[in-house]
């Protein structure tokens, strides 16, 4: 498989001012595969150590002497570890905290040697007050799956390689093959593992039983990690989640987790879902104007999963209703739609709103600050009209109003139509 954040990997290497490097992401989004296969290829020996599974690496770090720890690793490792030459990949680092402290010292008296280092759980650790070395090392998110890179992996590497080149008009003629790779998508979402599996046996009832081992997988992650005070708070806002998406107002409602519930119940429960990559949490903002982050409400917010693959997973969703009935598309008040361009745009690393206005109707699925602001409606069918955006724009022009459905490209006075599987490549050419 073919992961675009390979390059990043490969211009880190190639840095004047490399410091080690920390892989971010969720647990499951193939964080191990992608730095193996990047040793494998860009240098002559990967040496790989998993923290959890290493008893010794819980010592190693009684001082923060480099080239001792550069012995111990070589010897853990069994590859002998040279600067330039070899990657040296220390995996689930947030299990030794001291480990994570150790690569400032890294990244101030030996920074030939090429470090990076991973952690499913990674955002916890550094909440709850480790070492982090700020400043010292270099970052990289890692996400689910895109769309592109799902279609990549599907040995339709063309149609990925089109869709990069921007003749958005012309890609009305494939309009339909696009839309059936994006059902698929839909259902099955973009968790490696299960992509993988999908790309080679399109086996439909076998990606459902993936998804909800890796489901389990987290709720083994949460027995394991969560304190016991908020962990039935972790699992009530979890399950919630998909409900809440599946409402016409997609604001979280903490009543709709437990009755009679406020703020205060549940904060600390969706702060560790989000550290932990589980969630991503979109504020409203009250005003669609630069900069955006100065009119953010951090009482009003949306809480989408990580993945929407997992989302059916959770809701029992049909493979039937996805992949031939087209009901992900038209019913659900569109929760699979907003969950797929929520998703696509995360991956961008913009910060991404919804506008509302109190005591009104008028409501933006999704606002996003460039050079220019674009406030963005997502919808779920072909028929469509743009009442609130049209109210936006009239009341500020400077605005780009866009709209992502399932209609063909259209450039219009005030607005573009966007097809949904151009949504991530149209937003991140935008200006």
């Amino acid at each position: 498989m073919e992961r675009s954040a390979y390059s990043r990997l490969c211009e880190w290497k190639n840095k004047n001012d490399r410091k080690p490097l920390i892989l971010n992401g969720a647990r499951q989004v193939g964080k191990t595969w992608l730095l193996k296969e990047f040793g494998r290829r860009e240098y002559e020996d990967l040496a790989y150590i998993n923290c959890d599974d290493t008893p010794e690496m819980k010592s190693a770090f009684s001082d923060y002497d480099t080239a001792r720890l550069i012995r111990v690793f070589s010897a853990l490792s069994g590859v002998s570890i040279k600067p330039q030459n070899t990657l040296l990949v220390l995996d689930e680092i947030q299990e030794i905290p001291d480990g994570l402290t150790s690569l400032k010292y890294f990244c101030e008296n030996a920074p030939e040697y090429h470090i990076a280092v991973a952690g499913s759980l990674l955002g916890i650790g550094i909440h709850e007050g480790t070492g982090f070395p700020v400043g010292k090392v270099d970052e990289i998110n890692l996400y689910p799956m895109t769309f592109a890179e799902f279609i990549n992996a599907l040995g339709k590497r063309e149609l990925a390689k089109q869709m990069t080149e921007h003749r958005w008009s012309e890609l009305s003629t494939l309009s339909h093959t696009f839309i059936e790779l994006l059902r698929q998508y839909y259902y099955v979402g973009g968790m490696p593992a299960v992509v993988d599996s999908f790309s080679r046996k399109q086996d439909i009832q076998e990606v459902r039983v993936l998804q909800k081992q890796i489901l389990t997988d987290y709720r083994r992650d949460f027995s394991k990690h969560i304190p016991k005070d908020i962990l039935p708070k972790v699992n009530l806002v979890w399950d919630s989640i998909p409900s809440q998406l599946a409402k016409e107002n997609k604001k979280f409602i903490y009543s709709a987790v437990k009755k009679g519930a406020r703020a205060k119940d549940f904060e600390n429960a969706i702060q560790w879902l989000a550290d932990a990559g589980l969630v991503i949490k979109v504020s409203r903002i009250r005003k669609i104007e630069k900069p955006l982050k100065f009119y953010e409400d951090f009482d009003a917010f949306k809480l989408f999963l990580l993945d929407m693959g997992l989302m059916g997973a959770m809701t029992e969703v049909s493979p039937k209703d996805v992949l031939v009935n087209n009901k992900a598309f038209s019913e659900y008040k569109g929760a699979f739609t907003e969950q797929y361009v929520l998703q696509e745009l995360s991956t961008l690393e913009n910060n991404i709103y919804y506008y509302s206005k109190d005591s009104s109707t008028l409501e933006v699925d999704f606002v996003i600050q460039k050079n220019e602001v674009y406030p963005i409606e997502v919808k779920a069918e072909e028929n469509v009209r743009s009442k609130s955006l049209r109210v936006i724009y009239e009341s500020n022009n400077s605005l780009r109003p866009c709209r992502f459905s399932m209609n063909d490209y259209r450039e219009q006075e005030w607005m573009v139509n966007v097809p949904l599987y151009l949504a991530r490549e149209w937003i991140k050419t935008a200006e």
